[in-house]
């Protein structure tokens, strides 16, 4: 049997660690070609001594010959900068790149892994949120495969016909149904969130995720990028795409047909699934999480989305309708934001503000090119940092 040559961007992070344990079941079927991480050298080089992968990319850490022999020692190469992680996804020795480094960071080395055919397996919202039609036009150009990662979009791929990309009307689809949790203040009283803590926006209900995707979470910016994602990934409409809260996370999505069939896909609230699904797509495999008991889970409940507690949720369908730059501003003055918030200079309830007065004062310009897309991310980065220093919400 061939094995997989994979190489996973963001390997250090929980999607990354998950994925890892996946692949640790299956020696025979996959075997890692490179793990890259940020700055977490001690967990990246754990990670080489069990998987001996070729090479290690460290982004944000300065060149280190200690470092290097380490690494060496464990019979992986280790390298240094973001023109690195191009260079792991685009090898062509890699079948497969498990796009998984959050942020705008991620975009390159996606965008490399499209342009040489690669099988993608995205965890990264933001090449698709603030680069959709590149991102989608590379993977026409050079017939690479696209696989969505995140739950909701994984569970929306298994839920649609296999001939999807025809359109969703001719495929008989009347509407995708993207849930979310709601996060950890659902039914808290909208005066009380000027006072949320970043300790509190960061204890998710059901996942353990990252302090920055926690926070998108609680804002529900995190459905708002999955909204703009899911219309790249399934050729849809803003119209046809309707965000419903569901605070098990039991139901990861659904899709709703024209004959009144609603097909859902159901499971424990483990990113081991959609990760398994991904690798070995379109076969099975055990992934490590147990089997769903509904039984146990009891009731499943729903709820509309409120948009006075959620506005960000309004923000995505306008930014799609706008096109353009407008969804790369959205992520880029988010991403601030968040942080700003992280760092306590602004409250939880002024992170939309923020936002809202970014997209309000920038130009949307045509996606034409990469350029046009960074230098627009950049812009919005400055403006938001402005916005926050002159209390402008």
């Amino acid at each position: 049997m061939t094995q997989q040559h994979i190489t996973i961007l963001g390997s250090t992070g929980s999607i990354g660690c998950s994925t890892l344990q996946v692949i640790a079941m299956y020696p025979e079927k996959y075997r890692v070609y490179a793990l890259t991480a940020f700055s977490n050298s001690e967990l990246l080089l754990e990670q080489c001594k069990e998987f001996k992968p070729a090479y290690a990319v460290l982004v944000n850490v300065d060149v280190n010959e200690e470092l290097i022999q380490r690494f060496k020692d464990q019979q992986t190469q280790l390298l240094f900068g973001i023109d690195a992680l191009e260079e792991v996804a685009a090898n062509h020795s890699v079948d497969t790149v498990m796009a998984a480094i959050v942020g705008i960071a991620g975009l390159k080395p996606t965008l490399a892994a499209a342009s040489r055919g690669k099988r993608i397996l995205l965890a990264n919202k933001e090449s698709l949120v603030v680069s959709g039609q590149l991102l989608i036009d590379a993977v026409k150009l050079s017939q690479a495969i696209l696989l969505p990662v995140d739950s909701e979009h994984n569970a929306i791929f298994q839920s649609l016909p296999i001939n999807h990309q025809r359109g969703l009307t001719e495929s008989g689809v009347e509407k995708i149904i993207l849930t979310a949790s709601g996060g950890p203040f659902l039914h808290n009283q909208l005066n009380e969130l000027a006072d949320i803590t970043p300790e509190q926006a960061c204890k998710h209900p059901n996942w353990s995720m990252g302090k920055k995707i926690s926070v998108d979470s609680a804002t529900m910016m995190n459905k708002a990028l999955e909204l703009i994602e899911a219309c790249w990934l399934f050729n849809a409409s803003p119209s046809q795409i309707e965000v419903l809260i569901h605070p098990q996370s039991i139901i990861h999505s659904m899709v709703a047909y024209r004959d009144g069939s609603v097909i859902a896909q159901l499971g424990c609230p483990d990113m081991r699934t959609p990760i398994a699904h991904a690798l070995a797509y379109p076969d099975r495999i055990k992934s490590g999480v147990p089997t769903l008991d509904l039984a146990k889970v009891g009731s499943l409940q729903f709820e509309a989305v409120n948009l006075d507690r959620f506005p960000v949720i309004r923000l995505a369908y306008e930014v799609v309708k706008t096109g353009g730059t407008a969804s790369t501003i959205l992520n880029a003055a988010n991403e601030v934001a968040v942080e700003s918030f992280l760092n306590r200079r602004i409250r939880f309830n002024q992170i939309t503000d923020v936002i809202e007065a970014v997209l309000n004062q920038m130009t949307i310009n045509s996606v034409d090119s990469l350029d046009v897309v960074l230098a627009a991310d950049q812009q919005a980065r400055v403006l938001t940092y402005t916005v926050i220093e002159k209390n402008e919400v």
